[in-house]
This record gives C-alpha cells, structure tokens and sequence, in this order.
C-alpha cells in the first residue's frame, strides 16, 4: 500500500501553533515589571497594569492574601494572576503573585484600588518595594514642606 504524504500547509499550523503556546507560557511564567516616566507597570500575559507613582496612597509587605473571589485569571501552582473581588467591598483587587509562599506587596492608589505583586526572587520584591517605598516617603515629605 502506498503511504499518503501529508500536506505541507497542516506542518506549519503545527509548529505556528507549538510557538504561539510557548510565547504564551513565557508571558505568563512570571511578572514583568518596569518603572519608568514615572510610572510603574506590571505585564504579565493578558493582565496588564499601569499605576502612576503619583496616585499611590500606600505600599506594604504582607504575608497573605486576603480572601478574594475570582472575576478572571488562574492559579497554577504558587502563582496567583488576576483580576479579584475584594469579599467585603466588592472592589476589584488585582493580582500578579508569583509565589504565593513569599511576601507580597499590597499596594493601594487611586484611594481605593488595591494590588498584590510578588516576584520569582524574594529579593527583587524586597527591591521593588524599597523603591516604591522611598518614592512614596519622598512625596509625602515633599508635600509635608509646602
């Protein structure tokens, strides 16, 4: 019996497809984070924020996350992503949580909107925090002087 060759165009779909769910995985393995023009922004697959230095009210290490009821994103693993609802206010809690067993920043702007954000590396969230804690101070003495 003759063996049937398969059509060229069903081994492209095959490896476009292969390429697009590695793409995928590698914008979701983790946070990318960048502070630039005054703003900090968070990407992590289809969940993107952008927070402007300016409007942020507080910026804290916790331990834990609170309970929250999923509006859409996933958990696998020790990461948590996402978009929450907070289960006393009802607001919308945004999480990008890498692991969830480290601590997380708890950030609040915009006077009510909150977000968790952990990274891979204890000590790169360590660093993010120190900085978003010093330009938090830094604002707040400024605005003290005037």
């Amino acid at each position: 019996m003759g063996k049937k060759k398969r059509h060229w165009l069903w081994n492209v779909l095959i490896v476009i497809t292969l390429v697009f769910c590695v793409l995928v995985f590698v914008e979701h393995y983790k946070n990318w984070h960048k502070i630039e023009e005054g703003n900090l922004r968070i990407f992590s697959g289809i969940y993107y924020q952008k927070v402007p230095l300016a409007e942020i009210d507080s910026v804290l290490l916790v331990d834990k996350l609170p309970e929250m009821e999923r509006s859409s994103g996933f958990s696998w693993g020790m990461k948590e992503k996402g978009v929450f609802k907070d289960s006393i206010t009802q607001a919308k809690v945004y999480v990008f949580v890498d692991d969830l067993r480290q601590q997380k920043i708890k950030l609040v702007y915009h006077d009510s909107l909150k977000m968790y954000i952990n990274l891979q590396d204890s000590l790169q969230t360590q660093e993010l925090y120190s900085i978003l804690q010093t330009d938090l101070q830094d604002r707040m003495s400024s605005k003290g002087k005037e």
